[in-house]
């Protein structure tokens, strides 16, 4: 069955586990599925990935930012998830659009419409049946990151991350027939049968199939 989920969240969040867990136990019910991220997941995306999130790297301006994103995101659009849905595979998504809006819309500060705008683009208006938050404080989530070097967008100011987790929780509650909103601080086991119940649900034949 096609299905596009996306998984979403601020720094440290847990969702990158999470789209993993779902993708095995999807594989595991008999399911196609792929699972797959932003930036990234073709050749040019993840050269895009290294650029975006290398710490200390040349100056990118947030226009030049989001042009970037969206032109790896038109490529994964075309190479790997339209192709995966129209052959009635699941396509899991580690960040999509909304992470756009949330980083460079929100936080960076660029204009939401044009984000829209440029979003709808890149993705032919492709969009997922479920977005998945992973929703966090921001101190929690960045503690969860301490030890490590940080990337360019770990990095940045509180006062970023929390305007990103903000527009996140507002596109959320706009709209809650596809937006999940998951506690990240919970346990995992219990985050990942929020997350297969809700699944099933939209696996299951409707009335009349």
């Amino acid at each position: 069955m096609a299905l596009f989920i996306v998984f979403e969240g601020g720094e440290g969040c847990g969702k990158s586990t999470q789209a993993r867990a779902l993708h095995r136990h999807l594989l595991q019910e008999g399911q196609q599925a792929i699972l797959t991220r932003e930036p990234g997941g073709t050749g040019l995306g993840e050269r895009v990935r290294r650029h975006l999130k290398r710490p200390g790297g040349m100056p990118i301006s947030p226009l030049a930012e989001l042009f970037l994103i969206e032109a790896a995101r038109a490529q994964l659009v075309n190479e790997v998830i339209s192709p995966a849905l129209q052959a009635g595979q699941a396509v899991i998504c580690d960040r999509y659009t909304p992470s756009t809006l949330a980083y460079q819309g929100y936080g960076r500060g660029l204009d939401l419409e044009t984000i829209r705008g440029a979003n709808g683009t890149a993705t032919g208006g492709l969009s997922p049946d479920l977005i998945v938050l992973l929703d966090i404080p921001v101190e929690a989530g960045l503690g969860r990151k301490k030890g490590r070097a940080g990337d360019r967008f770990e990095s940045e100011s509180l006062a970023f991350h929390r305007r990103v987790r903000r527009g996140y929780l507002e596109m959320a509650r706009a709209d809650p027939e596809r937006w999940l909103i998951v506690d990240g601080r919970r346990p995992r086991q219990a985050i990942r049968g929020t997350i297969r119940e809700r699944v099933s649900a939209l696996r299951a034949p409707g009335p009349g199939a």
